[in-house]
């Protein structure tokens, strides 16, 4: 169910684009916010909302990997897997994550911090390997960059 700060703005997030196709991804950012990921209820919600077709949300909620269909950690892992990344290391930082985290691809760990998906490509292969945390990247990554932002973060 949408929430009330999202139905109170969302009239404001339209009017800053030409349509309400436009602001499509801005609202879905602005739902994912407000609850931490977007359920099936959502998208049904919002469609009849802003009277655009279902099948077009869900479109971009499919092709898009910044949005999460089901609940994450409170730190969202993602690994970029695309060919630069793979190269450069990314295999080795999902092992990494499997063993420090105990956690596996699609899972959060039991205390609820971690989350932990894989993504074609997060757009900043000149830097692989690239992590995303939440809406943070992190280039450059290797073991001992990773251990130590794990470690920082559990201490939040």
């Amino acid at each position: 169910m949408l929430g009330d700060r999202f139905k109170k703005e969302y009239k404001n997030i339209i009017a800053k684009f030409e349509d309400k196709n436009s602001a499509l991804l801005s609202l879905l950012h602005e739902i994912q916010k407000e609850n931490g990921y977007i359920k099936e209820e959502d998208v049904n919600e919002l469609s009849e909302l802003i009277d655009l077709p279902y099948s077009k949300i869900k479109s971009a909620l499919s092709f898009y990997t910044m949005y999460n269909l089901k609940k994450v950690g409170k730190y969202h892992i993602q690994v970029c897997r695309n060919l630069s990344c793979h190269i450069a290391g990314s295999n080795s930082l999902m092992e990494f994550i499997f063993d420090k985290l105990k956690l596996k691809e699609n899972e959060i760990t039991e205390d609820g911090m971690f989350s932990l998906s894989t993504v074609e490509c997060l757009g900043s292969c000149g830097t692989a390997p690239v992590i995303m945390i939440n809406d943070t990247y992190h280039e450059n990554m290797d073991l001992e960059k990773l251990e130590r932002l794990i470690d920082e973060l559990r201490k939040k």
